[in-house]
């Protein structure tokens, strides 16, 4: 069998969808290697979401290809969201790519990294892929950290967003898969579970139960061996009374909720086709953290979307000033050809875009260092990670209310003996308090 390399881009659902390839491949006898070089086979998983994602994403498999010409790789395979948009383009332009394989056609990895002739054209669509608690993953994540994709797709009409094209429409794992994976991971040694999905709060919405992600945080607060439970990308339609009580009253449940908000302003939600105004918004979240004690809320905002005004970006900033929220990201707008936005009118020049992303960060970074300044003294469990990343003079961790990959972190600057090591769940008292990290040390 073959030695195959492989590259992930973009987010945590595509990072799963890799882990899965992965393991298919392993459990059939393929050799998996971290270094292109020594690669066989190279894989490249492509994110195509907005320009830049989809810009990094041809950068690699052009780096990759480049690879193939001047190394040891016999075979280019593309996968991913960037086929389900560009599958002809991706083969017709860059003739050193041997296979394309969409969203939908994770299994044809197997037939991808064979000799065999493939058993159906490359074009032909697919039936909507979902892996289960069956199928084989090998995880590239820290061992006791690990992330469970419980949806798939979307059914929401955000104008400016092209997932429904990519990844079709929105349906459920069973609960019993999810927690049987969740059980299996937990046996072997990971303590920290991020559920995700295009929009995890309408969980079990196509089985019936409204309640679906309340219920399943519940069992996950019985699983043996899980510390914290965390769910990605709530949509602030669906966060409903008794997921906030789960959240609250499951000791395991990290009190965190990412909340991608995109906007402030009654005009462009309704243009986003997302609803809502600054008033709901605001209750929203005085509703959040009346239910859920210490709760953390992260968002994201979107600017420089058409037809957003100077009134309307103000508005925006006056409800960042207002919310307070803890961590908060913007986007510039990407103006998507697929996408039911690029046909508004009032395009935003990107200079305008530029300067409004950089106020609202400036605005925030004020407020989230505020915000962090209220943890000095305070003494909370920290996930310990390892020697930080700028220095092994110190370690580096993470609250429970800190996502991997997303948040800050905390560099702990004392207490880490020969006998600490990473994955430990340990009290730190916070000393310094920075815009997005935190500086402790372990308590004794």
């Amino acid at each position: 069998m073959a030695k195959v390399g492989f590259v992930s881009l973009g987010c945590p659902k595509n990072l799963v969808d890799s882990e899965v390839m992965l393991g298919l491949l392993s459990k059939n006898g393929h050799q998996l290697t971290s270094s292109p070089g020594e690669a066989e086979i190279l894989v490249v998983n492509t994110c195509g979401f907005i320009e830049s994602a989809r810009q990094e994403s041809v950068d690699t498999i052009l780096e990759m290809a480049e690879e193939k010409n001047s190394g040891r790789c016999k075979r280019l395979i593309v996968a991913g969201c960037l086929v389900e948009r560009y599958r002809d383009q991706i083969r017709k332009e860059i003739p050193e790519v041997d296979a394309v394989i969409g969203t939908n056609e994770i299994p044809r990895i197997l037939e991808a990294c064979s000799d065999l002739p493939p058993t159906v054209p490359h074009y032909e669509k697919r039936e909507l892929y979902l892996y289960n608690d069956e199928d084989p993953r090998t995880l590239t994540t820290p061992s006791y950290s690990a992330y469970i994709k419980i949806a798939e797709g979307c059914d929401h009409p955000c104008t400016f967003c092209v997932i429904p094209q990519m990844r079709g429409g929105f349906r459920s794992r069973p609960p019993r898969s999810v927690l049987a994976e969740a059980r299996r991971l937990a046996a072997n040694g990971v303590k920290e579970i991020n559920l995700v999905g295009q929009d995890t709060t309408m969980y079990g919405w196509d089985m019936g139960n409204r309640r679906g992600l309340a219920d399943l945080i519940r069992s996950l607060g019985e699983t043996d061996g899980l510390e914290w439970v965390r769910f990605l990308y709530a949509y602030p339609n669906h966060v409903s009374a008794p997921l906030l009580e789960a959240i609250a009253e499951t000791p395991n449940a990290c009190k965190y909720i990412d909340l991608p908000l995109q906007h402030a302003s009654r005009s462009v939600l309704k243009d986003m086709k997302r609803g809502g105004n600054r008033g709901s918004l605001t209750r929203l979240v005085e509703r959040i953290r009346a239910t859920v004690p210490e709760v953390v809320i992260r968002t994201t905002m979107i600017v420089g979307f058409p037809g957003e005004s100077d009134a309307d970006f103000a508005e925006l900033m006056e409800f960042v000033a207002e919310a307070q929220f803890d961590r908060l990201g913007v986007f510039t707008y990407s103006d998507e050809e697929e996408a039911a936005s690029h046909h508004l009118p009032g395009k935003v020049p990107d200079q305008v875009k530029q300067e409004r992303q950089t106020r609202v960060m400036k605005l925030q970074g004020q407020i989230s260092r505020q915000r962090n300044q209220r943890l000095v003294g305070k003494t909370m469990p920290v996930l310990l990670q390892g020697p930080a990343r700028e220095s092994d003079l110190f370690w580096e961790g993470r609250l429970s209310t800190q996502a991997p990959d997303i948040d800050g972190v905390v560099y702990v600057t004392d207490g880490v003996t020969e006998r600490t090591r990473p994955g430990e769940i340990r009290p730190l008292t916070v000393q310094e308090a920075h815009e997005y990290d935190l500086v402790g040390v372990l308590a004794p």
